[in-house]
Formats: C-alpha cells, structure tokens, sequence
C-alpha cells in the first residue's frame, strides 16, 4: 500500500508541528526556570550583602565588648586577700559606728567570695556602710545581695566579692 502525497505531507506537518510543540514547550519551562534561578540569585545576593554588613556589625560589636572587658577587667583585683579585704571591712565598720557580731571568711571559689555580715547600729549607719561598699574602689568587683533588717537597731548583709583571674 502505498501513501499518497497529500497523506505523507500531512503526518510530516503534524510530526513537526508536535516537534515544533514539543521545542516550544521546553523552552518555556527552560525560561520559567532561568526566571527562577535569576530570583533566587538575586535573594541570594541581597542576603550575602545584608550578612557582609552583619557580619562588619558584629566585628565591630566584639571589638567593642573585648575592650569594655579589657576595661572592666582592669577594675577587678588579681586574687583576693581575705585579709585585706577584712581590714578594708573593719575600717568601714568603725567609721560607720556599727558592731559586727561575727566574721568568717570562707575559702574563696574560683570566681567569687560570699560574706554575711551580722551588724548592729542605726539604720542610717547600716545604709552608710552600703553606700561605702558600693561606691570605694576597694570594693569595685563587690556586689550588696540582700539587706536584710533585724528590728532597729541591726541588719545582716551579704555581699559578694568577684575573682577576676587573667
């Protein structure tokens, strides 16, 4: 059997026609996906320049805390002496008329040293040795915990005195 002109031009016509869609199909989804990835390109550089800028931020900020540190460091003592500090302690006592009515100092930790201070005297003279142990630089690395007021005429005090090792 055998085909006639008109039969076999219209299966090439309709072969490249479907190639034709075939071709035209790919293309645009090639598109799509160039359009696509161009996108996510652009995200993507938007993203690089905004961590480039944190990270500059970020650089900045630790160099910034690295010599607040080095400043703070600077304020806190070596290593503690007990005994010094109770000398410093016993100084602020007297000046401030008030009675301790016991002191132990325990073995310093790594990092810190706690007291508790028993006190008696007047209100006004408690709050006067709390003022002394905030703002004497002898006292820079100590902190105040809790005050803890016993009646009139007496308070116990815990304080904290912070290690500073290098």
């Amino acid at each position: 059997m055998k085909l006639s002109k008109k039969v076999g031009l219209i299966i090439a016509a309709v072969v490249i026609v479907g190639l034709l869609c075939l071709v035209v199909t790919i293309y645009f989804r090639q598109v799509r996906e160039q359009q696509d990835l161009n996108e996510r390109l652009d995200s993507a550089t938007v993203l690089s320049s905004q961590l480039t800028t944190q990270k500059a931020d970020l650089e900045d900020e630790l160099a910034q805390a690295e010599s607040l540190l080095d400043t703070s460091q600077a304020d806190y003592p070596q290593e503690i002496h007990s005994i010094e500090y109770g000398e410093h302690i016993f100084e602020i006592i007297d000046d401030c008329n008030l009675t301790l009515s016991s002191l132990s100092f325990p073995r310093p930790s790594s990092t810190q040293v706690s007291l508790s201070l028993p006190l008696s005297g007047t209100v006004a003279d408690i709050f006067d040795f709390i003022k002394i142990i905030n703002t004497d630089d002898r006292f820079a690395s100590t902190r105040v915990n809790s005050v803890n007021l016993k009646g009139v005429g007496g308070a116990t005090i815990s304080i904290t005195i912070y290690i500073h090792q290098r």
